[in-house]
Order: structure tokens, then sequence, then C-alpha cells
């Protein structure tokens, strides 16, 4: 076998992107996967019954439309293909009633009643402006070429959710509504930059829309993973690397890592002033997480619930942001902030023909071992009552599962590391890719621009090592 000219250890999505953007240049790349099966954090599995497919981490894949790398591949070719739902978010409300967000900002403008102009002009502008910032969002900190552009952005961004969702909205179903989105990136609230979250998740419901993949979230590592070995790279699965000792020479290896198990691996070749870098580096609250195969689709009081293949339930602003501020704090929350998929109701590939296959989660504090199972099924009661007589079977996965199953989800940290306004821009260091050993890079999550299937911690980390160690 030709001798690699780069390796990567890990194949979540930032892997094999790093793989991909090195191979296209033609050089030999080969990548290390730790588990049986290749993707990471886009992984599925019969979890419950046979014949229930369900998403092992990530389930709704907006970034990866809209990724710029992404979007440049031939990913269709490899059998991805992309399921729009209806609507892109439901959020239930105890009165029966429910709001909506779909891919249009006029839609969803007019769902919200007296607060659609103040929705139109927050996410709509953002919308408008999105070709021009994007190169911000979903990369490293750097010099835009848009200044202006990406300053307003950042005015309201670089805030928190909280506070701006008071400021924009009189409703409490629009505030209620923004909050929900805003969680997704597990920090309180009233924490800047929730904001950033809020609008950033807000505008990719408009401009790629919160799709899911059909048959399944393997099935965009799969077509990443085949893409890959058309262009000559190989994946070696079901190798665990204890050391990058053990690794074959190679003048580039990537590590799809975050950093305490890249420590594990590498921590000896680092100066001690950047192990102590590494082992300051964050980790975040945890979640819960539940997948159930059913009977028969979840019965949502405001039936419209099941145009969504994302459901929020939280009810109120107030509810939402003292579930996550309890989180962060170490305390275990009576009404937990629940996020669920269901994807059947789309994509019927994934369970038996009339059965369904949902998925959810809540945040708990950092590597919780208190069982959520009651407290979210109970969430799910309050606005699908008769959700439990139609489950079939459970599958239940606490922060250490999560950890055991994904080393780089620490404590059950899905984020890969606390994005506060400090880590955010400087996750893991301020070397961003590069570390102080010649050849050995980060490509993961806990790198610039953070967490999301969009692979352009790979691509980042790959254009690095190309210019610096790959050149000739």
């Amino acid at each position: 076998m030709r001798q690699p000219d780069a390796i990567v250890v890990g194949s979540g999505p930032n892997g094999l992107a790093a793989a991909i953007v090195i191979a296209q240049t033609g050089r030999k790349v080969i990548v290390f996967e730790a588990e049986p099966a290749i993707g990471g954090g886009v992984r599925s599995a019969e979890l419950t019954l046979p014949g229930f497919v369900h998403d092992i981490c990530s389930a709704i894949h907006p970034f990866a439309v809209a990724s710029p790398l992404f979007r440049t591949l031939p990913l269709a070719s490899h059998g991805l293909e992309w399921i729009e739902p209806t609507a892109m978010l439901a959020h239930p409300f105890d009165d029966g009633t429910c709001g909506l967000v779909y891919r249009s900002v006029e839609a969803t403008a007019a769902e919200l009643n007296g607060d659609g102009p103040a929705y139109a002009r927050l996410v709509g502008t953002i919308v408008d402006l999105w070709p021009r910032i994007e190169e911000v969002v979903l990369g490293p900190l750097r010099w835009p070429r848009h200044p202006y552009d990406v300053a307003r952005f950042g005015l309201l961004a670089l805030r928190s959710s909280e506070a701006l969702a008071r400021r924009v909205f009189a409703s409490h179903r629009a505030r209620a509504l923004f909050a929900g989105i805003a969680a997704h990136g597990m920090l309180p609230l009233d924490r800047a930059p929730t904001a950033a979250f809020g609008l950033v998740l807000s505008v990719m419901a408009h401009v790629a829309g919160w799709v899911v993949p059909r048959g399944g979230a393997q099935r965009v590592a799969n077509a990443l993973a085949a893409h890959l070995e058309s262009l000559g790279g190989e994946i070696v699965t079901d190798v665990r690397v204890s050391s990058v000792d053990e690794l074959p020479a190679a003048r580039a290896v990537l590590c799809d890592l975050s950093p305490k198990p890249l420590l594990r691996i590498a921590g000896h070749k680092f100066p001690a002033w950047y192990r102590r870098k590494l082992e300051r580096y964050r980790y975040g609250m945890g979640a819960y997480k539940v997948d159930w195969a059913l009977a028969a689709p979840i019965p949502w009081r405001a039936a419209e619930c099941a145009r969504a293949g994302t459901v929020h339930l939280g009810g109120t602003i107030e509810e939402i942001a003292r579930s996550e501020r309890d989180a962060w704090e170490g305390r275990i929350a009576a009404r937990p902030f629940v996020l669920l998929a269901q994807p059947t109701l789309f994509d019927g590939s994934r369970a038996p023909s009339g059965r369904h296959a949902a998925w959810a989660y809540c945040h708990v504090p950092h590597g919780s071992g208190v069982d959520m199972l009651p407290a979210i099924e109970q969430q799910i009661e309050r606005f699908a009552p008769g959700f439990r007589d139609r489950v079939l079977a459970r599958a239940v996965r606490r922060p250490a599962d999560i950890e055991r199953q994904n080393a780089n989800l620490v404590g059950g940290d899905i984020g890969a590391g606390v994005s506060d306004l400090w880590q955010l821009f400087t996750r893991p260091t301020w070397r961003s890719y590069s570390t102080p050993v010649r050849g050995l890079y980060i490509c993961s999550a806990s790198t610039p621009p953070g967490v999301g299937v969009h692979g352009m911690c790979g691509y980042f980390a790959a254009r690095r090592a190309l210019d610096e160690v790959l050149r000739d």
C-alpha cells in the first residue's frame, strides 16, 4: 500500500470532510475510525426493534444543506436524498395551539399575528444578509469581506436570546418560539451569545430547511465516505488509536477529536503549556436521549405539530429559560425543555408500515446519571395525551452512554464544548486547527466554526495542512 500523505483520526463529518479536501488534490489519505460504523455524530441503527431506524445523535441537518463544502460535493450521486417536512418546527402550548416555523419567512410571520412584522424584520433581515455573512458564521475568526453586514448581524447576535426575544416580540408565543430555537446552544438563555444560536438556526429554517436525510443520518456519512473512496481515499473501521505513535508515517495527521480524547492519544507530544490549554477546555451540560418505536404517530393535541419534523416542548420562555439554567447550574429540571424529532412522518423507510420512530432529548447537568425518562415522557404527554400508550419499545442513553459511544462528547456534551463568547472564538486554543507539533492538526467540532453537520471544521483544518506541510 502506498504510504499515506495524510491520516485522519475519526470519521465524523469533519473527519470525512478533511479527508475529502486532501484527497481532492490527489494525495493519499487514510481515515481510522474506532467504532465498527463510520459517522461519529451522524450514525443510525436499530436501537429499539427490528426495522426501526433511529439516529444515534444528530437527526435534523440544515447545516449540511447550507455547508459551503457539502453543496460542492456530488453527494446525491452517492445516495443522499434530503426530505423537507411541511413545517420546519412546531412549538405547542398548553392551550392546545402551536407555533410553526415554515420554510417561508412570510408564512412564518403570518403565524405570529401581531409579532409577524417583527419576525420578518428580525429574521428576514438576516436571511437577506446570509450570502454575505455565511463565511463568518461557518468559518474561523478572521476579517470579513463584508464588515458592515457582519456588524449588523453581530449587534443582534452577540447578546442574550432572552433579552432579544423580550425586546423584539410582544407575545408569549413568539418569545417562546425563539427561546426554544436559541436553547439548541446549550447555554442559559440570559447569556450572550445565545441570540446567535436563535438567529442562525431560524435563518437555516428559511435558507436551507430543517431537513432530514431519507433513510437516516447514516446516509450522510455513507455518502461522504463513498465520495472519499471515489477519490482514492481509504477508511479503516474498528481500529481504536490509543497513541499517535501507532499510526503509519504521514506528513499530516488530522484528529477529528475534542480536547480530552486528543490529549489521550497525543498529549505526550505537546509542550506543557499547550497541554494546560487543552485541559482547561470547558465542556458544558450533557444530554439525556430517548428513542421510541411507536405503534402510531404521536397524538398531538395541536394537530399541526404533525406537520413538523422537529417539535420543541417547553411552554413559555420563562419555563425554557429555567430548564436551561437548571442544567447549566447542576440542577435537575422538573419540567425539562425537550427537543423532539419525528422523521417517520415524512420518511416511511425508517419503520415498518404503519409504525413510527421518534427521538427526543433534554439538557442535563454535565455527566448526570439521573433518570430523566419519566420527566421527558411527561412533557410529551402534556402536549400529546396518550403518547405512552403508543410506545412499543424504548432505548435510553444517559450522558455516560453518549460519551461511551462517541468519546468527543465528554459528559454527554453533544456540542463538544461550551460555546460562550470566549470559547466560541478560541475553541480549543488561539491556534484553531494547528498544534505546536508540526503536521498534527485538530479538525473536530471543538474548532471553529463549532458544532453542526457542515464539515467546515474539517475543511479549514485540511486547508491549513495543505498550506503548511502538504504543499509539494
